[in-house]
């Protein structure tokens, strides 16, 4: 059985982009850097992918500095390396060089004891595409009251 406790969402994400295709990629981390997302100290809002062919790169991800680490902390905004298979990067990095096709972080969570972030290849939405998710939201809510006040 899978232990799974999510740190960290990129809520915008999903607003933002439609979705493509999934994967789980570990992190290279620092141990002052573990010990502060154990701890859910870690920011997607401004973190993206990059991919340059033979690695993969998790690029503003905010982790903030371990408090008991004092000397042997680590840098918040460092680029971390993620970690896949060579066939998984070679697959992001043929999507990605397709027209408006990008690569962005969705969670970070911890699997049985070690730090993982879920990836996405992502199409950016326009803007009559996130106001008419809105307007679905909003009937489907409101289809929801409806059927919660009959009751």
């Amino acid at each position: 059985m899978e232990n799974i406790k999510v740190v960290a969402t990129n809520r915008k994400a999903r607003h933002e982009y439609f979705i493509l295709e999934t994967y789980e990629a570990g992190i290279e981390l620092r141990g002052s850097e573990i010990k502060s997302i154990r701890a859910g100290q870690i920011s997607l809002s401004e973190a993206y992918i990059k991919i340059d062919g033979q690695e993969a790169w998790l690029v503003d991800a905010h982790i903030a500095p371990y408090e008991q680490a004092n000397l042997y902390n680590h840098d918040p905004l460092r680029p971390r390396r993620l970690l896949l298979h060579r066939d998984e990067i070679r697959k992001l990095w043929d999507t990605v060089r397709q027209k408006g096709v990008t690569v962005i972080p969705l969670r970070v969570y911890l699997k049985n004891g070690r730090g993982k972030v879920e990836i996405a290849t992502a199409k950016g939405k326009k803007l009559y595409d996130k106001r008419a998710e809105i307007a679905r939201k909003d009937v489907e809510r409101e289809m929801q009251r409806e059927v919660h006040n009959r009751e």
